[in-house]
């Protein structure tokens, strides 16, 4: 099978989905790879390195893609491209599954079997292929370099012949693979961190990083997290409560990172306008989920906002994106070991439809949306057709009738006298009820 690897065209995107080491890999694997030229570019991989791995260098998307089985990317096909791309081929990557309804119809419609990577399951065998973790690792740790950047004082507590330098604190808001990466760098560099997070089992986590874990509400927290092991999201009255908890902590912290967010769902707010006004001059915020919406109230896409009592706040889009070497690198390797498995001994990619991992992240096939929980997954209405099926537990109560019977055999009580062979039937009708009942309830 032939690979495709793309530019990304998507405005700030300087990552690429192969680097020339998988390209090498993938080669070995029995792929051709055919690389558009300048792919990697942006990413400090320039055309020589994927020539030396033994890929085709091509001058145009056109002619990486023709004739090509699969094609990889980092974000998904806009308009364009898709329009471009050949029925039944699989394209991989960040395809915004959860919140871009448009473009999953539009890949279904172009007959594309569009498998989004950031669908897949938090499975152990899995992990390796989890684009999330591998780029918000590196998201979390850009995020406090970044708030290093603008913040006036230093990081560390310093002895000097002039006087002591007290360490910055740095609060961390929201504990997934961002903020515990956040919180890593934060105490590298000798800051005092506090941590909050409404999953309880983060807790643990954070101290052994050498942070402070600010609790909210113990009980609501009991529930937070879903089986994936993502946040799930709180009722209102815990929004209130961690408001009240969080302004007050917020009042003293120099810098704030948050990190909140919920997969399908806009970022909740975190920081509100008041919280923000009652920091100290010269405190620094950095939303890392200003893309979703944002966790602060003031923060705005890709722009540093300085308030009028002299707060920053930034909002950098697409932060992996500013350190596209290791991005890239990571994001080609989570790809490799996802494609790897489905290759089988004679080297021939031969995937598997039914496997956990395939299930999870494949969105569009065959001209349908066929993941559930995509954007616009009404279109194909899988879902539909279950309800239809499980009205054979209808026929579990019409096969029930039999227990209905049993007052038929009735002939042994029969043979008793006429008078009470009346009242007999009476106690054996009012058994029947009862015994139907349960029955119709397993049904359902």
């Amino acid at each position: 099978m032939k690979i495709a690897v793309l530019k990304e065209r998507h405005p700030g995107e300087t990552r690429v989905a192969v680097s020339p080491e998988v390209a090498g890999k993938l080669i070995a694997l029995g792929f051709d790879v055919s690389v558009e030229a300048g792919a990697g570019e942006r990413a400090s991989f320039l055309d020589e390195a994927y020539k030396l791995a033994g890929a085709k260098v091509v001058a145009t998307a056109a002619l990486a893609q023709k004739d090509a089985g699969m094609i990889l990317k980092i974000q998904g096909p806009d308009a364009a491209e898709t329009a471009k791309i050949a029925k039944g081929t699989i394209v991989v990557g960040h395809l915004n599954a959860l919140s871009d309804a448009a473009a999953m119809k539009a890949l279904a419609a172009a007959g594309i079997t569009g498998i989004a990577m950031e669908l897949m399951p938090r499975i152990t065998r899995a992990q390796s292929m989890d684009i999330l973790s591998s780029q918000s690792n590196l998201a979390g740790y850009k995020s406090v370099l970044d708030a290093a950047g603008e913040f006036g004082r230093a990081f560390p507590m310093m002895m000097t012949a002039a006087g002591t330098i007290a360490p910055a604190k740095v609060f961390i808001m929201g504990v997934g693979v961002a903020g515990l990466q956040a919180i890593a760098t934060a105490k590298r560099l000798g800051g005092v961190v506090t941590a909050t997070d409404v999953r309880p089992a983060t807790k643990e986590q954070v101290e052994s990083l050498g942070g402070k874990f600010l609790v909210v509400d113990p009980e609501m927290e009991k529930d937070a997290q879903t089986a994936g092991g993502y946040a799930k999201q709180m009722p209102p009255e815990y929004f209130e409560k961690q408001k009240q908890v969080v302004a007050e902590h917020i009042k003293k912290q120099d810098v704030v990172i948050t990190t909140a967010l919920i997969p399908g769902r806009p970022a909740p707010t975190l920081i509100t306008r008041e919280m923000v006004m009652s920091m100290q001059p010269g405190s620094v915020i950095v939303d890392l989920a200003v893309e979703a919406g944002g966790n602060c109230e003031l923060s705005k896409l890709g722009e540093t906002v300085i308030t009028a009592n002299g707060v920053k706040i930034m909002g950098h889009a697409n932060v992996p994106a500013r350190l596209p070497v290791d991005a890239s690198a990571l994001f080609s390797r989570n790809i490799l070991n996802f494609i790897k498995p489905f290759v089988n001994a004679d080297g021939e990619f031969a995937i598997d439809w039914a496997d956990e991992v395939v299930i999870g992240t494949l969105v569009t096939k065959d001209g349908k949306i066929v993941n559930e929980r995509a954007a616009g997954a009404s279109v194909a209405k899988p879902a539909a057709k279950k309800p239809a099926a499980k009205k054979p537990a209808a026929k579990k109560s019409a096969t029930k009738k039999p227990a209905a019977k049993k007052p038929v055999a009735k002939k042994p009580v029969a043979k008793k006298p006429a008078a009470s062979q009346t009242t007999a039937n009476k106690p054996a009708a009012t058994k029947a009820a009862p015994t139907a009942a349960p029955a119709e309830k397993e049904g359902k």
